[in-house]
C-alpha cells in the first residue's frame, strides 16, 4: 500500500485521517473452500455464512468502524422505553436539519422503505429507479407495484470502465413515465 512503484515520479497515497477504534478479526478461507461455499449456497450470496466472506460487498450497512462520537453516544444513551433523552436529541436534530415535526425511527433504511412503500404504493403503480435493490423490488412487489429498472446499458458491461455505472437512462425513464 505504501510502496513506491519503480519509475513513479509522484506519490499518490491516500492516508486516512482517522484512527480505527475497534477491530474484528477476519480470515480468508482458501479459494477451494470459497468455491464450495458458493456452490453449496446455490450461488445465492444471502445463503453464505459470514465466516465464508472475507470482504462483504453486498451491503454498506454496518460494515465500517464506528467513530469515537458514535461509541460515546451509544454508551451515554438513555435506553428508556419512553421519554428517552437520546430520542429527544434525535428528534431535535431531525427538526433542525429537515424541518419535520414528527419522526419515526427505524433500525435501518430497508425498514423505513417498507413503511414508506406501504403508505405510498398502490396496486399497479409503476416505480422507476436506476437499479432497485433486491429488498426494494420485494417491497414494491409486495404492495403490487411494478418496479422498473432504468439504468444505463453500460451498467451491465463488466469490461467497460466508467466513473459511475448507476446513472439513469433518461430515454428509458421517459418511456416508463
Amino acid at each position: 500500500m505504501f510502496k513506491k512503484k519503480q519509475g513513479c515520479e509522484k506519490l499518490n497515497y491516500i492516508i486516512p485521517n482517522f484512527k480505527i477504534k475497534s477491530i474484528e478479526p477476519i480470515k480468508l478461507i482458501s479459494k477451494e473452500k470459497r468455491i464450495k461455499a458458493i456452490e453449496k449456497a446455490g450461488l445465492n450470496i444471502f445463503l453464505l455464512k459470514s465466516n465464508e466472506i472475507f470482504i462483504d460487498l453486498l451491503t454498506d450497512s454496518g460494515t465500517n468502524a464506528m467513530s469515537q462520537e458514535q461509541w460515546s453516544a451509544m454508551i451515554k444513551a438513555d435506553e428508556s422505553y419512553a421519554g428517552a433523552k437520546s430520542f429527544d436529541n434525535f428528534k431535535n436534530s431531525v427538526k433542525d436539519v429537515i424541518g419535520f415535526d414528527f419522526v419515526l425511527p427505524v433500525h435501518q433504511g430497508r425498514a423505513a422503505e417498507h413503511i414508506l412503500d406501504a403508505v405510498l404504493i398502490k396496486e399497479g403503480n409503476i416505480i422507476p429507479g436506476n437499479i432497485h435493490f433486491d429488498t426494494t423490488t420485494a417491497h414494491i412487489e409486495h404492495k403490487k407495484g411494478i418496479p422498473v429498472n432504468c439504468v444505463i446499458k453500460e451498467a451491465f458491461d463488466c469490461e467497460k470502465e466508467l466513473p459511475f455505472k448507476g446513472n439513469i437512462d433518461l430515454k428509458k425513464l421517459e418511456e416508463v413515465l
